[in-house]
């Protein structure tokens, strides 16, 4: 009997649907809301975006491969600048611009050294002594001793030491301090008229005469920049700076009529003197110095604190008043920062130079 062969198959598995190929990644490339026109993402796939990009360096390379000018213009800026670094005139002139450039640097360290170096006139040297005792309401305050720069202010030391001393028939005894400020406190000095004039005179001299204290007073300006009145110097006041100038008039001169100045208001006689609490460049204008304080330069701030008359010249109806020239804004102007209570010098004198 014929028997069938049997063919052993596999079994059968679960097939399982072949799986799609995976699909092309794509970049999508938002669009900016604030372009109106453009209403759908781009698609780009990755294939073209490459080729793309390729293309755009190839071309990019040829260009610059490719462009005759780019290596023409490189070629003549170089030959152009050995050119130059061999040019005599360009040498020269590069090493003309080092040599001033040197020079500037140099002009400019003389100019710092200099300015560190103190100007000479800033460097004086007392050649007298004097001294003044001082009282505040009868009660004594203290003794301040003074050095006179007899080489750089010869003319107003002069005049200070003989006040100091009496040899000019009068002296500094029983004169009071007429103005307090917190910079500076000054001294009344002796008086152009009366009893002053009268015992000047007997010493033969002329020693309420400053003429020659101005002509000081502005040399010593000029060679002197910057402020003189410094704290604890010495001055005497030689001018006043807001005197008006003076009226131009017509006189009658033998049978002529002549244009005559006529002064307004009356010059400083040379005898007021001020002593400087703190820096007082308000003085400049006005003062010779001739000393500084050695000794006792708390009495002098002492008298700064003394009580003053308030100084009202801020105020508008002294502008106004004065502006229209009432006598009364004079006086008044007279009595700002008068001190309340009495400072007197009460003896004065020449020490020896230790």
């Amino acid at each position: 009997m014929l028997r069938i062969p049997k063919f052993h198959h596999p079994p059968n598995k679960l097939q399982h649907p072949p799986t799609p190929p995976p699909p092309l990644h794509t970049q999508n490339f938002p669009t900016s809301p604030n372009l109106p026109f453009i209403n759908q993402c781009c698609t780009i796939s990755r294939r073209k975006l490459t080729v793309g990009s390729n293309s755009l360096l190839l071309l990019l390379f040829g260009s610059q491969i490719l462009d005759p000018f780019y290596n023409s213009s490189k070629a003549e800026a170089e030959e152009s600048l050995g050119e130059n670094e061999l040019d005599p005139f360009y040498n020269s002139s590069k090493a003309e611009a080092e040599e001033s450039l040197g020079e500037n640097e140099q002009e400019l360290q003389r100019s710092e050294s200099s300015n560190d170096v103190p100007p000479p006139c800033t460097e004086k040297s007392p050649t007298k002594r004097a001294f003044l005792d001082i009282s505040i309401d009868g009660q004594p305050a203290g003794r301040i001793i003074i050095g006179l720069y007899g080489n750089d202010a010869p003319a107003g030391v002069a005049r200070f030491s003989n006040l100091v001393s009496g040899a000019a028939g009068v002296s500094y005894r029983r004169k009071d301090f007429v103005k307090i400020t917190s910079n500076y406190v000054q001294n009344s000095g002796v008086r152009s008229y009366g009893v002053d004039v009268e015992l000047a005179k007997r010493t033969g001299g002329n020693e309420l005469a400053s003429e020659t204290l101005k002509d000081e007073w502005a040399s010593v300006n000029e060679k002197c920049p910057g402020i003189k009145n410094l704290a604890g110097t010495v001055g005497i006041i030689v001018r006043d700076p807001l005197k008006p100038p003076p009226k131009l008039k017509l006189v009658a001169r033998k049978g002529k009529l002549e244009v005559d100045q006529e002064e307004v208001g009356t010059e400083p006689n040379g005898t007021e003197f001020t002593i400087s609490v703190k820096d007082s460049p308000e003085l400049d204008n006005s003062t010779l110095v001739i000393g500084t304080v050695l000794e006792g330069m708390q009495v002098a701030e002492r008298i700064a604190q003394v009580k003053t008359v308030k100084d009202n010249t801020t105020s508008p109806y002294f502008r106004v008043a004065k502006l229209i020239g009432d006598k009364r804004a004079v006086v008044a102007e007279r009595g700002f920062n008068r001190p309340y209570s009495k400072v007197v010098v009460t003896n004065c004198g020449l020490l020896e130079l230790e």
